[in-house]
């Protein structure tokens, strides 16, 4: 979950490694470090902490000059994080150095075939141990080398190489991790993420599994790990380069918040088409439509989230049996498929490595595969049998917001293109679903626009110790990713109940005092609900209430209430989760913590 930048070329290396490494950091902040040729040696700079604090030990990176150089900022897997276990990593003549994204798996057994060779380490890392095994099998040839150790190498990695003796060169190497190459004015470049190269290209290279990049000033080549030539398409990426930029917002998590009115827009409205529904990249005809008789959706984290919340959409509108996994778990449970069984992977950034796993699992098993993922070209478009784009556009901050709510207008567009398909909704159902559907993004703007309200009253509960979420239904799903979004940027413990749980033993947590945050959008559970609150608060508990337009009675039952623009009830997610994050990024603000980098996480998860 590092992130990795390269550049060679006729400018100064290091400010153009330090700007892609900012536009990275959310991969990783716990280290950062660079290395650049200045054409005598291999000169280094690391640092603990975030990336601003090696910036300012290399003047922004005037301090270190040379047009080769590659770059790296850390989420500490081997060894804590620290000045030496920073990258870049050296062999002991200081004459290869590399950079490493992903978790070598044999690193232990080839450091102690290193070491009765005669290495020494200093640092914990496994990355350490590449630079060491290049140093082993380098014979002049530089290209040699890297397929050498990538045979040896077990686990992960991208990759980026200097050879002191080809000081007219960049290696890039990937195995499982993201790597992105492209062309600059003058140079060449890579990283892990697209957002690191948008000032500097628009047109970049994905590379593939086990392919090695061989850069100069002028050229590029590709091989495979047998060192045979390899041809490539570049792909353009069209996204705003200002889109992954905080655009005068405190935070970028609050630029994304407003962005998703039109992540929302940008998602449906490719798709609507024709008084219809029309999702071309879905490549399948009404007749395989009819035939699917299972769908097994699989995603980790907030994209599992919009899974549960799809469950009850295709189970309640198409009628088609939904299964609903983490990607973390599924490989474990020897999963069953029968015929007409469509799996469905989410994922923001395309190559979330369990959910890219699960992927590949379930192709093995003959399965037919449906992506959902919003970056053009990442693993995960290119691998499974269709994909369905979200059109989000660059999202930094690592609570997903526009990412979540763009997944969810996807998964509605297919349930209700398969609900028609089937027969389940008439055209003018459909057409009433889809009028519901265009509303949406004035709606969340509307809820955007009251933040002042939400703001104010997440500052009463800046030092609360445990927050609980309860729903029913969709409103369970809608929990879940309020809990986590609470959680995970302002670190207040909070979990997410099915409400009609609590008498199994949740309740018992419940004391004077206690917020439970109440989401009641579905009109024939308003009344379970209201019992729910009503149990909650008789033990002393403070209630919040998330619910629709004209559901008054809920005020009786709640100590303060957010109401939400009507729809229909199978949209309600999109709404209802709008004062959620709100609520959870003020309370991040107000205890003083870092909404955009929090704590222990980082945005892309690459690694098991």
């Amino acid at each position: 979950m590092c992130g990795i930048v390269g550049y060679i070329g006729n400018q100064q290396a290091a400010p153009i490694l330090l700007d892609g490494l900012s536009k990275l950091e959310y991969r990783g902040y716990d280290s950062a470090g660079i290395a650049v040729y200045n054409g005598e040696e291999i000169i280094t700079a690391k640092s603990k902490g975030r990336l601003k604090v090696l910036s300012e030990l290399t003047h922004g990176g005037d301090a270190m000059p040379g047009t080769l150089g590659i770059g790296h900022t850390r989420w500490a897997t081997h060894g804590e994080p620290s000045d030496v276990n920073a990258h870049p990593h050296m062999n002991k003549n200081e004459s290869i150095v590399v950079v490493h994204n992903g978790i070598i798996e044999n690193y232990l057994k080839l450091k102690k075939k290193l070491e009765r060779k005669g290495y020494e380490f200093i640092s914990e890392t496994d990355t350490e141990v590449i630079a060491h095994l290049l140093d082993y099998y380098y014979k002049g040839n530089p290209l040699e080398a890297v397929t050498k150790i990538m045979h040896r190498m077990e686990g992960s990695y991208a990759l980026g190489i200097i050879f002191k003796e080809h000081p007219d060169q960049l290696y890039a190497v990937r195995k499982d991790s993201p790597l992105i190459v492209g062309h600059t004015d003058g140079g060449n470049i890579l990283a892990s993420d697209v957002p690191a190269v948008l000032k500097y290209t628009r047109d970049v290279y994905f590379i593939e599994n086990e392919e090695i990049v061989r850069m100069t000033d002028a050229k590029m080549e590709f091989f495979t790990v047998d060192e045979e030539p390899l041809e490539k398409e570049s792909v353009r990426i069209e996204w705003d380069v200002n889109a992954a930029e905080k655009g005068g917002y405190d935070h970028f998590m609050l630029k994304e918040m407003y962005e998703q009115p039109k992540a929302i827009i940008d998602t449906f409205s490719p798709r609507l088409k024709n008084d219809g529904i029309e999702i071309e990249e879905l490549n399948m005809s009404d007749e395989e439509i009819k035939a699917i008789r299972k769908l097994v959706i699989v995603a980790c984290g907030s994209a599992y989230h919009t899974g549960v919340t799809s469950k009850y959409i295709f189970e309640g509108l198409a009628r088609v049996s939904v299964e609903v996994d983490l990607a973390s778990e599924f490989r474990y449970r020897d999963p069953i498929f029968e015929e007409g069984t469509l799996v469905v992977v989410i994922s923001q950034s395309g190559e979330t490595a369990d959910t890219l796993a699960a992927l590949r699992e379930s192709q093995k098993r003959g399965a037919r595969v449906l992506g959902i993922v919003n970056v053009v070209g990442s693993s995960i478009a290119r691998e499974a049998d269709n994909v369905m784009y979200t059109w989000a556009g660059p999202e930094i901050a690592v609570a997903t917001t526009k990412a979540y709510s763009s997944q969810l207008i996807a998964l509605y567009l297919l349930a209700m293109k398969f609900a028609h398909v089937r027969g389940k909704i008439d055209k003018k159902e459909l057409m009433q679903m889809v009028s519901d559907l265009k509303k949406l993004p004035d709606q969340v703007e509307l809820l955007l626009n009251n933040k002042n309200k939400i703001q104010k009253f997440a500052n009463r509960y800046l030092a609360a110790k445990d927050v609980f979420f309860i729903g029913r239904g969709i409103d369970y799903a809608i929990s879940l990713e309020g809990s986590l979004k609470l959680k995970e940027i302002s670190y207040i413990h909070s979990e997410a109940y099915a409400a009609g749980e609590l008498k199994h033993g949740t309740i018992s947590l419940i004391e004077e005092g206690t917020l439970v945050a109440a989401v009641l959008t579905q009109e024939d559970l308003y009344k379970k609900m209201i019992s729910n609150m009503v149990e909650v608060r008789t033990r002393g508990a403070f209630v919040l209430a998330v619910t629709n337009e004209g559901n008054a009675e809920v005020e009786k039952a709640a100590d303060y209430t957010v109401y939400i623009p009507n729809t229909n009830k199978y949209f309600a997610n999109t709404l209802a989760i709008i004062p959620l994050q709100l609520f959870s990024y003020y309370v991040s603000i107000g205890r003083g913590c870092d909404v955009d980098k929090p704590r222990n996480l980082a945005k892309s998860v690459t690694v098991e």
